[in-house]
């Protein structure tokens, strides 16, 4: 499972999703050359994006082929990422197994 928060620079908490999304065959084969931000993701390690890399994130969501992700993660992803992108020094941790 892969899990995401929103964390201010010096590592404290500021949201946390409900959803998280279990790794499976569906986002191990999305073609990182359309989707790379996603492509980023590792179910066993910790990857972090800024804001710059956020607003890329958020461009690929609409585009996910079904099945990818649930409506609840797709949704809080964005809601959470539009926090990163309206806040100063946050980013988008997604915390893996």
């Amino acid at each position: 499972m892969i899990d995401f928060q929103v964390r201010s620079e010096s590592g404290t908490i500021q949201d946390r999703a409900e959803h998280g999304v279990v790794w499976g065959p569906e986002l191990a084969r999305l073609d990182h050359s359309v989707f790379p931000m996603l492509g980023h993701l590792l179910p066993y390690a910790d990857t972090a994006f800024n804001s710059r890399q956020v607003s890329s994130l958020l461009g690929e969501v609409p585009r996910l082929p079904p099945g990818v992700v649930t409506d609840e993660f797709a949704s809080e992803l964005l809601e959470l990422g539009q926090k990163v992108l309206d806040g100063q020094h946050l980013y988008l941790w997604f915390v893996g197994d």
